[in-house]
């Protein structure tokens, strides 16, 4: 991995976490997720939706 001229040597694992750590950044706040309830409320409301519409057995 190279970063301002330097390269740095990455555990893949790490890396791909990071990435994913970036990509989710925001996402509670832009969704109105403030608590851990919060998350386990709309879980719970998709997987009612994924099994109202024939997704989920």
């Amino acid at each position: 991995m190279e970063e301002a001229g330097r390269i740095y040597l990455a555990n893949s694992s790490m890396e791909a976490l990071r990435e994913a750590q970036e990509a989710f950044s925001g996402e509670a706040e832009r969704l109105g997720l403030e608590t851990e309830e919060d998350v386990m409320v709309m879980v719970k409301e998709l997987r009612k939706e994924r099994t109202v519409n024939g997704y989920c057995s």
